[in-house]
């Protein structure tokens, strides 16, 4: 039965019916035509076949060709027999066809045959024309209207291939793909790991179209939208397909841009198009993904007018979404990573009641993402979950699927049989800082001059308090860097001043291990200077962790402030010192505790040098234990998380 089923359907197309009709075409001329019946002779032949007076009739055509018609008797005579007895010989058709050259020549010479020979045969001049003939001669013009009626049928609508607007008659219909009971989605709540919040908001929605009444008996009405707000990668559009799956109901999908087209007035019909389908189809759910394509805030680079039919389909869609009643049962889902550029119209209750954050996944919720994503993979014993959570923070659910099949792809390059826990760390570190070039030509000057370099973030990180646990320290050119250090960050809510500034000596322990070693300084701490920059600025002027300056914060959240300087000249000339003496405090500081321990950044360069790539297990060699047991926390902390869960 399967088979059967699986085999595809016998199915007519018209055009077939034009087949036998040519054929039968062909066939017809080819029968009529007298060429196949009657043989080309010579000169010669001809004036035997005349002077032994076996011709009955010679009929010219176009004043070219001599078609020879033989009397009954003489076709009686044994040389003519076998030319009678083909197949395409038919009974009153010429016999010879004579091509003569020129005509009054050929005239001429007949009449004198005939004359002086006392020949009895009838002679005819024709202007034959074959109805195929004439076809020919418009077949540009039929073929011209041909194509035509084609290209018309296609853009109405018809035709193979042909779909809901996708041909310039249909160009105002909506282009949403529908998924009902006949095309299944496979996704559910189960493949959703995390977002515990926004699933259970996402399922209400789900439950309210499958039982209504639950909800409307005590008075509640369904609410009209759900927008899912969040950065890339984060699920947003996962949990939508997820709702498809689960609903049970016809669900409208489709993305922003498809309402955009270069015509006007297009994007509003298809939204005019879309709801009232949704409405037809009632219960049902319309999912917009990435709704800023047309949601953006209207009045803004109106000087150019290019924003016109962007702002009208945009003004549909908000009198649509206001526009159905409660009792239709048709909800909007959408889904957006820029949250701040839509308009407030449209963010109001009544259109989308319900903003659902979609963020970062946390220590917990990345071990339930991979536990998703390491179903189809077949893993060795070795694979440490637990520490790949922790060794990926501000990972989003697309990054750490991207990591599960990366590390696959690593362990079927060096042929293994199953994947193992440094295949995972090998894709961590392919991913974070790109391709390793050990090919990539170093002088050992350089190289040492690096090899210090790390050394100091290590030693820097490994005595500071609030610094980040150290994981690996790498030499090998990776991506744009020279160098790398990984580190095993806290999972932090909120950051304190002291913790920002550890981070911050930390980070420049790089740039002092130079000064100190080699009292000079080198370009290789731009990634370094950029990023200690940022975090003192942000202490300054966002979140007002600076003394002299204030609690005072310029950030503005709406981004209205793009051209607006929120402070004076005098107080940007005390952030911009307040940020140069934040950075320059730390720089010192780093230099004072790589001084304090200068033997053991010595032995750990060396170290590193030699092996180019050391790990935790080295630096507690050096060092001796960090004195500050936070990573074994957090440790404690996913035991208790996992025990909570049995």
């Amino acid at each position: 039965m399967s088979e059967k089923k699986n085999k595809p359907k016998f199915t007519f197309n018209a055009y077939w019916i034009y087949i036998p009709i040519i054929l039968f075409i062909l066939g017809l001329q080819l029968f009529n035509s007298a060429g196949l019946d009657s043989k080309n002779i010579s000169k010669n032949k001809f004036s035997e076949v005349l002077e032994a007076n076996d011709i009955k009739k010679i009929v010219i055509e176009n004043n070219t060709v001599a078609q020879i018609f033989l009397k009954e008797e003489a076709l009686k005579k044994d040389k003519y027999k076998k030319l009678i007895e083909s197949p395409f010989y038919r009974k009153g058709n010429s016999v010879f066809t004579y091509n003569f050259g020129d005509l009054q020549n050929f005239e001429n010479e007949i009449n004198t045959q005939k004359q002086a020979k006392n020949l009895d045969f009838d002679k005819k001049n024709e202007d034959p024309t074959s109805w195929v003939d004439t076809i020919l001669g418009f077949l540009p013009f039929i073929v011209l209207i041909v194509i035509w009626l084609f290209f018309m049928k296609r853009m109405s609508g018809g035709g193979a291939g042909a779909g809901g607007g996708g041909q310039i008659f249909n160009i105002g219909k909506s282009k949403a793909k529908l998924f009902d009971e006949n095309t299944k989605v496979k996704t559910t709540f189960k493949n959703v790991a995390g977002l515990e919040g926004a699933k259970e908001e996402i399922q209400e929605i789900v439950d309210f179209l499958k039982n209504p009444e639950k909800y409307t008996k005590l008075g509640g009405k369904i609410p009209k939208g759900a927008l899912l707000v969040g950065p890339p990668g984060t699920g947003k559009t996962l949990l939508a397909k997820a709702v498809a799956g689960e609903a049970g109901v016809p669900f409208f999908s489709l993305s922003g841009s498809d309402f955009v087209e270069m015509f006007v007035g297009v994007g509003a019909s298809r939204v005019r198009d879309l709801f009232k389908q949704a409405q037809q189809k009632s219960p049902s759910i319309i999912f917009i993904d990435e709704i800023d394509a047309i949601g953006r805030a209207r009045g803004k680079n109106s000087m150019t007018g290019g924003n016109d039919e962007r702002e009208n389909t945009l003004n549909q869609l908000l009198t649509e979404m206001d526009g159905f009643g409660t009792d239709t049962n048709v909800i909007v889902l959408a889904a957006t990573n820029r949250a701040e550029i839509l308009d407030k119209a449209l963010m109001r209750a009544g259109r989308f009641d319900r903003q659902i954050y979609v963020d970062l996944p946390d220590l917990h919720e990345r071990k339930e993402i991979f536990d998703v994503h390491i179903k189809p993979l077949k893993l060795a014993e070795n694979v440490n979950l637990d520490f790949l959570s922790q060794q990926t923070p501000g990972f989003s659910g697309a990054d750490i699927a991207n990591l599960c099949n990366e590390a696959a792809l690593v362990a079927a390059r060096a042929d293994k049989n199953a994947i193992e826990h440094q295949d995972f760390l090998d894709a961590v570190d392919r991913i974070v800082g790109g391709l390793e070039k050990k090919n990539k030509v170093i002088t050992p000057k350089e190289k040492e001059v690096i090899a210090f370099h790390e050394a100091g973030h290590a030693t820097v990180s490994w005595m500071l308090e609030h610094a980040a646990p150290l994981v690996k320290v790498t030499i090998v050119p990776r991506g744009q860097s020279l160098g790398a250090a990984w580190y095993l960050p806290e999972e932090r809510k909120i950051v304190q001043t002291e913790q920002m500034l550890d981070e911050m000596c930390a980070t420049m322990g790089g740039r002092a291990a130079e000064k100190l070693i080699f009292n000079k300084i080198s370009t290789g701490a731009l990634s370094d200077l950029e990023k200690v920059t940022k975090q003192a600025r942000a202490m300054v002027t966002v979140y007002g962790l600076n003394e002299k300056v204030g609690n005072v914060t310029f950030y503005d959240s709406s981004g209205n402030d793009s051209f607006v300087k929120p402070y004076s000249d005098d107080t940007a000339k005390i952030i911009d010192e307040e940020i140069s003496a934040i950075i320059e405090n730390q720089y010192q500081r780093a230099i004072q505790i790589l001084d304090e321990n200068k033997d053991k950044l010595n032995t750990l360069a060396e170290k590193l040098l030699e092996k180019e790539v050391i790990f935790k297990d080295d630096l507690v060699d050096i060092f001796g234990k960090r004195p500050f047991e936070k990573e074994e926390k957090v440790t404690k902390d996913i035991e208790t998380l996992d025990k909570s869960q049995e």
